[in-house]
């Protein structure tokens, strides 16, 4: 049997938008692999293919399938993506796997890449021609990159005056990342640079909005949505966004005929912006002959438009000039180098900073903007780890830092979620500690929840929950981590339904792993160990998690991790029991 991989990128979504190629892979299909959203939407162009379907952030899960199935199974198999596979797609990740199996080329399952329109080309056609100078696509998502590698990318793409796609902007619990962007590129760009917004493009929910950078957080953003933040030059008409290539410096828009013949148009005194011509003023290279006046017209530039250009407008002007160069002409090649006007920009960028080492000037078209704008600071509450109890002062505090732009949310961890703007976090953090509150951080952190101890009459074990929430609370993990701590035996705050579960019961300690509280195969944790004495508890805990945090896969929780490494402090993972449920007999 001969299987083949196909890894198929779909486009936006909509039917005519779905390259022929991409159809007619998905007809030759045995078998479709793919997110269970991006099945639906391509669910009328299949027949009778077999279709394996999973949820977000299973994609090793489907990678790994579609590659067993192809080369154990013979089969014909194609894994979807959204958009262009390659791009934030399933692509790399299939040719990954394949890689860790020893595939090669030659030897192994063949596999075709079926390109699609990535969004960046969607949203783009949709807002008008944004992308028309050089542009970078970044995602946001922090869940498989570190966050500080993609804010040196970001700050990298704002002082390169790139024209910015953002991918998956923002999620239910990734909600700072976009307001650090936009933080960032307000250094670089001015607070009017046009925004693009797009969301479900070309699909029935399709949703627009072009905004400024200063207000673009005003609008919806999630994951469904595309985010187009144009460059210096970018500008809007009638509802279109449009960056300009440049063909004002050298073309009359307006005109015809052109100033410039054909043959004059790539001489170096006809580009003086070019490397050739900042090169040739450093005296690297000799200056080139001039050419007779009649030849060689001399490009002035006006003042770049602020809107679009109109029939009355032009941006260029022709010169007679004489057989030496002009005064303009010199002066234009006088500027600065491509390399001077980076450093420029760095010394712009660092004297905003306040790190500036020597006399900073402003760069060429890099406005360094004074809009500073507030933070979305969000933070977990407690009143402690045994302690459930908030007093009036407490909440009358939390209301006020929250005030009336600000957020509180009710979470079952015994915990609220303050989210509030500010430019001050540290009056925030210090206001509600002065007064006994446990802060703690959000997102994919360990998180120590406890019982109330049965409000502190079984407080034997209080001391072991509360150290461990002082040693490892807030923590961050591959993938959050929650420790369920019970002062006894009768456990009924659940912590056996975490991913690590600690029950103390006659003085001692029980422990529990791995548990799994959604899904079809829901299951509590494994009972791994019993009577462990107090004083080993902490570190036990702590060497378990520590292995966790260097070994896990981005993304991966903990009780897939227990299960892909099988042994974790000499604790074997084993497979849930599962209960064996009778069909019942049918009545009358």
């Amino acid at each position: 049997m001969s299987g083949k991989l196909f890894v198929i990128g779909f486009g936006p979504g909509s039917f005519e938008h779905i390259t022929k190629r991409a159809r007619e892979a998905l007809q030759e299909s045995d078998v479709i692999i793919g997110y269970s959203t991006y099945v639906d939407l391509i669910r009328g162009l299949l027949t009778d293919q077999e279709i394996v379907s999973t949820g977000m952030t299973e994609e090793v899960t489907r990678a790994r399938e579609a590659v067993r199935l192809a080369e154990e199974e013979g089969k014909k198999v194609a894994v979807i993506s959204s958009g262009d596979a390659g791009v934030y797609g399933m692509a790399g990740l299939v040719y990954e796997v394949l890689v860790e199996k020893g595939w090669t080329e030659a030897t192994g399952v063949p596999i075709e890449i079926v390109p699609g329109i990535s969004a960046i080309n969607s949203c783009g056609a949709i807002l008008g021609a944004p992308i028309m100078h050089d542009a970078c696509t970044i995602s946001l998502s922090d869940h498989l990159t570190p966050w500080e590698l993609i804010e040196r990318r970001i700050d990298a793409a704002g002082m390169a005056d790139f024209v910015i796609a953002l991918y998956n902007p923002r999620s239910g619990r990734r909600t700072r990342q976009i307001v650090e962007a936009q933080r960032i590129l307000l250094q670089y760009r001015s607070p009017d640079t046009p925004v693009g917004i797009v969301k479900s493009a070309y699909r029935e929910r399709e949703h627009v909005v072009i905004t400024t950078l200063a207000q673009m957080l005003e609008h919806d953003i999630g994951m469904l949505t595309t985010v187009i933040i144009g460059n210096t030059s970018t500008f809007v008409y009638d509802g279109k966004m449009i960056t300009p290539r440049g063909y004002q410096r050298k073309y009359t828009l307006s005109a015809d005929e052109q100033p410039l013949k054909p043959h004059q148009r790539l001489r170096v005194e006809n580009e003086p912006w070019s490397l050739e011509a900042t090169t040739d003023t450093l005296g690297s290279t000799p200056a080139a002959p001039a050419a007779p006046a009649k030849d060689r017209p001399v490009m002035v530039e006006t003042e770049p438009a602020k809107a679009a250009p109109t029939s009355s407008a032009t941006s260029t002007a022709v010169l007679e000039a004489p057989p030496a160069v002009t005064e303009e002409a010199v002066a234009r090649r006088a500027q600065p180098a491509p390399f001077d006007w980076a450093m420029q920009a760095l010394n712009a960028i660092n004297a905003a900073k306040g790190m500036a080492t020597e006399p900073s000037v402003k760069a060429p078209n890099r406005p360094v903007s004074s809009f500073q704008p507030e933070m979305i600071f969000e933070v977990a509450i407690s009143p402690g780890v045994a302690n459930k109890k908030i007093t009036p002062q407490q909440m009358m505090a939390i209301a006020e830092v929250a005030g009336e732009k600000g957020e509180i949310e009710y979470t079952p961890h015994h915990q609220m979620i303050l989210r509030v703007p500010t430019s001050d976090p540290n009056y925030v953090t210090g206001r509600l500690r002065e007064l006994g509150l446990i802060l703690s951080p959000i997102g994919d952190v360990l998180q120590v929840k406890a019982c109330d101890f049965c409000d502190g009459e079984k407080k034997d074990s209080i001391p072991y929950a509360e150290e461990l929430a002082q040693k490892l609370g807030g923590k961050e993990m591959p993938k959050e981590m929650k420790i369920g701590f019970n002062g006894c035996g009768m456990a009924c705050y659940r912590a056996v339904q975490e991913d690590i579960g600690i029950v103390f019961r006659k003085g001692k300690f029980d422990l529990f792993l791995g548990a799994k509280t959604v899904g079809r195969n829901a299951h509590s944790g494994l009972q791994v160990a019993e009577g462990i004495p107090k004083e080993e508890i902490v570190p036990l805990v702590e060497r378990i998690v520590a292995r966790f945090k260097k070994e896990a896969f981005p993304n991966e929780r903990f009780h897939k991790f227990f299960q892909r490494v099988g042994v974790i402090e000499g604790y074997k993972w084993r497979e849930p029991a599962k209960e064996e449920i009778e069909n019942a007999a049918c009545g009358d």
